[in-house]
């Protein structure tokens, strides 16, 4: 493969995302794998879980991505009380027709944002899983498709346990990655003071952010990452990783082949945004964490041990020969 030679003109894409990453540095302070991360997945058409302790600006990060698009918005915030109905819509009766329309709830936007996800109960968890992975809701028997692009970003406090339900495995692996934030360093939380100094308030905050991406701008760019070059080698690679999951003495559960397609198209679209038209085995390795970890399940004995899903990954990485 002549790997120096760009056959994609990634310069529309490469422009895109240097503008969003501006637009969304106007606010955000570090966080830059956080913001890569949910640019890949914005490229990929996948769903994110971001993962965090309150006060990181995990909402906010993603009130800004949507901000820097000129697509639907909508925010839903999960509760102990919400119902299938207050997220895909309802049929209602209308009077002068002596028949039921569709209501179509929040979740019909280009870009959902989903505030504590792990607050509402399993039934309501449980009608995600069709609009997500199919991106279409089912009433009364008829199917209301969404309209492209569609993504989900769903924020989690790891800490907090208390009126709060763990999800299910099934929609844990809907999603493309799962972004853990952590805590800023030192000079970036003086940097977060002073932005927060001269700002007034948060509206300031979100109309210092334009919109620089149309939803068919993104189309065509998505079209791009399609595009990209994937070495036979690389296939084998990816396969053998997530074959690794399932194999390993460490993990209740291992990942499923949806992991395995995850993994390839976010390989692709980080490839894009290294401005690359092929991926190579380090876009495979360092996506991985984010691409595996809330797809698998320590044993017992490993959890007691205080070993991570990351940690047993990483491992498992190491074991596997790189291609070359």
């Amino acid at each position: 493969m002549d790997s120096l030679q760009t056959r994609l003109d990634l310069t529309s894409l490469t422009s895109a995302v240097e503008a969003i990453r501006a637009e969304v540095g106007k606010v955000i302070v570090g966080q830059h794998q956080t913001v890569d991360l949910l640019l890949t997945a914005l490229l990929a058409d996948g769903h994110v879980l971001i993962e965090g302790v309150p006060g990181v600006a995990k909402t906010l990060t993603a009130k800004l991505l949507a901000k820097t698009m000129s697509v639907g918005f909508s925010r839903i915030q999960f509760t102990p009380d919400l119902m299938p109905s207050d997220v895909l819509g309802n049929s209602v009766f209308t009077p002068k027709t002596g028949d039921f329309v569709f209501r179509q709830g929040p979740i019909f936007a280009n870009l959902v944002l989903i505030d504590e996800i792990n607050r509402a109960p399993a039934k309501t968890q449980a009608a995600l899983f069709e609009v997500m992975e199919e991106r279409q809701v089912t009433n009364d028997g008829t199917t209301y498709p969404l309209d492209a692009p569609f993504m989900v970003l769903a924020t989690q406090n790891p800490i907090e346990q208390e009126g709060t339900y763990r999800l299910p495995e099934a929609q844990l692996d809907r999603f493309l990655f799962k972004i853990i934030v952590g805590y800023p360093t030192a000079s970036e939380e003086v940097a977060i003071l002073r932005g927060n100094h001269q700002r007034r308030n948060l509206a300031d905050a979100l109309d210092a952010v334009t919109t620089v991406l149309t939803a068919d701008q993104l189309t065509a760019l998505r079209g791009l990452v399609h595009q990209v070059y994937v070495e036979d080698k690389l296939f084998d690679y990816i396969a053998q990783i997530v074959q690794a999951t399932r194999a390993s003495k460490s993990l209740y559960l291992g990942a499923s082949p949806r992991a395995s397609v995850a993994l390839l198209n976010s390989a692709k679209a980080l490839a894009t945004l290294r401005g690359r038209d092929f991926i190579t085995p380090e876009d495979v390795q360092e996506l991985a964490p984010s691409v595996l970890r809330h797809r698998v399940l320590l044993t017992p004995e490993r959890e007691m041990e205080g070993a991570t899903a990351d940690d047993v990954i990483s491992q498992l990485v190491q074991k596997i020969e790189v291609p070359r």
